[in-house]
């Protein structure tokens, strides 16, 4: 297996996903995602690796093997906020500054 393959087992592992539920974000069959972990498939497009990250909650960097740590930086959170702040329900945004208040104090 290849870094890239490995990753991706990695991070659904440490997320607790299972192959099924990936597969269906992806909108594959559960089988194609297992050949993505194995290595089976070796050319897997931007788009799912990009959508692999959201899923994870990590970089395409990190899945490709261009980062070692899964973490996003803290210089990076303001733009994953910005990025992903008009996608966040009402709740989700109040629950965010909570977090980052308890991380402040």
């Amino acid at each position: 297996m290849g870094i890239l393959n490995d990753r991706i087992k990695e991070m659904r592992t440490k997320k607790g996903l299972t192959l099924a539920y990936v597969a269906e974000q992806l909108g594959i069959k559960e089988a194609t995602m297992q050949r993505y972990e194995s290595g089976e498939i070796k050319n897997i497009k931007h788009e799912t690796i990009t959508k692999l990250a959201e899923i994870f909650d990590c970089t395409p960097s990190y899945l490709m093997g261009w980062e070692e740590s899964s973490e996003p930086a803290y210089d990076r959170v303001e733009a994953l906020i910005a990025r992903n702040g008009k996608q966040m329900s009402k709740e989700q945004k109040l629950r965010l500054i909570q977090l980052l208040s308890e991380i402040i104090e």
